[in-house]
């Protein structure tokens, strides 16, 4: 699906992300683990195009999209919740979540089955809807911002951080919705950052790890052994 091909990024002169190579296969969850300043958000951020690469290609299904803008990477079906979800204050839940859609243009019943699909995925959403998206807590935010992220993300879905600083309650729920995705849609592709690996479970298929802006595979590192 998504091949990323030795990747670089500079931002303000510091490079960040160094030779990044790897695949984003549909029909997976993959994790990318690593420290605070490791280079996650950045490289979820280039995924998306809002960063550019230094050097190095993207091709999605076979075209390259290194120079492609964001919004039009959204209407290929990537969706993505940043860690600070970035909710709309004066829109409520309801408005955030088709918003991407309306974007692409996507007509209306396109827009309300994608609610619903949504809607069973996330479920603590349906009672969020009409609530304005100021009102929300950290956590409700976040499970706000994996809803709009599935709105769009039909092929690939980027999550930035999802489980940090969630209550034990919010994140076994955040995690049986990832679940539920994973049985609704088992042809997506779903990637996860996180810093700390014991938050993700049992929930990936496969494990990266990004280091001071170099990515080695789970398989790689036990190979090295």
């Amino acid at each position: 699906m998504l091949k990323i091909n030795q990747v670089s990024t500079r931002i303000a002169g510091i490079t960040v992300l160094r030779k990044i190579q790897t695949e984003f296969k549909a029909g997976s969850l993959l994790a990318v683990v690593g420290r605070n300043g490791a280079g996650k958000t950045t490289l979820l951020r280039v995924v998306m195009g809002l960063i550019p690469s230094t050097e190095g290609t993207l091709e999605f299904d076979g075209d390259d999209i290194t120079t492609q803008p964001g919004y039009m990477r959204s209407g290929l079906g990537i969706g993505y919740a940043p860690e600070d979800r970035v909710m709309f204050p004066t829109f409520t839940v309801e408005e955030n979540l088709r918003l991407p859609c309306d974007v692409l243009g996507l007509s209306k019943a396109e827009i309300d089955h994608r609610l619903e699909r949504t809607l069973v995925v996330v479920p603590q959403l349906k009672e969020m809807l009409p609530r304005s998206g100021s009102a929300l807590s950290g956590g409700q935010g976040k499970m706000a911002a994996l809803g709009r992220a599935l709105m769009a993300g039909t092929r690939l879905v980027l999550l930035d951080e999802p489980f940090q600083g969630l209550a034990p309650v919010l994140a076994n729920q955040y995690a049986e919705s990832l679940r539920r995705l994973r049985d609704m849609a088992p042809e997506l592709c779903v990637v996860v950052t996180e810093s700390n690996r014991s938050l993700l479970r049992d929930l990936p298929d496969d494990t990266l790890t990004l280091e001071r802006g170099e990515l080695t595979h789970a398989s790689d590192a036990a190979g090295a052994h």
